[in-house]
């Protein structure tokens, strides 16, 4: 659904229209601001699977290039049911694209303020944010910073809501034979491959080329 969501399509629109000039670096965020139950945990495939697929799909769609390389962590300090499932609450991937472009995605389960999906594109000209707005659940510190969201996000459904809408009418059009498949499942296949090599990573607690994973 974020290749439906507004900022994420604008935030496209500068990357390969080049305002932002050379892209060097792209930060993702995708919090939860709490745990799903524990039996949906054990069938969930992973926080990298289940929830940063979405952002490594969007680091591919934004910025037009391939992930070659991926090195990835996480901890399960948090609530005792992940490290009964041997997965984690917390994970970040480190994501080099094949035009040595960084990525760093970031993730985790237990962001008690409130649903946080950013993304963030830094270039030699400019920078910008999608998913920053007056509901994203951060507060500044600064003196003259922002004010704190006083009606942060709760969920997915209320934060994309807008762009399942779209998706659903885009899905609509394509089996009435009216538009082209925007998405179609290699496109899925990817984002998964690189939830895989990132499973990997954590697991052998090393960097690996996508060119270690066998193709989907």
């Amino acid at each position: 659904m974020r290749r439906f969501d507004a900022g994420c399509r604008t935030a496209r629109e500068l990357v390969r229209s080049g305002a932002l000039g050379r892209l060097h670096s792209v930060r993702t965020m995708t919090a939860d601001p709490a745990p799903p139950p524990a039996a949906y945990l054990a069938t969930s495939g992973g926080l990298y699977r289940d929830c940063l697929v979405h952002d490594f799909d969007m680091v591919r769609w934004v910025t037009g290039h391939e992930v070659t390389e991926v090195y990835a962590t996480g901890s399960a300090a948090g609530p005792p049911v992940f490290r009964e499932l041997g997965d984690v609450d917390t994970a970040v991937a480190v994501l080099t694209l094949d035009d040595g472009t960084l990525a760093t995605c970031a993730g985790t389960r237990c962001n008690g303020a409130g649903y946080d999906v950013r993304m963030e594109l830094a270039g030699e000209l400019d920078q910008v944010s999608s998913g920053l707005d007056d509901r994203t659940p951060i507060a500044s510190t600064e003196p003259h910073g922002p004010p704190p969201a006083g009606k942060p996000w709760t969920g997915f459904l209320e934060r994309f809501g807008p762009a399942y809408e779209a998706e659903l009418a885009a899905f609509v059009r394509l089996v009435r034979g009216e538009g082209p498949n925007p998405c179609d499942g290699r496109e899925a296949l990817a984002a998964l491959r690189i939830a895989e090599a990132c499973e990997v990573s954590r697991r052998e607690r090393r960097p690996v080329r996508m060119t270690e994973l066998p193709d989907l």
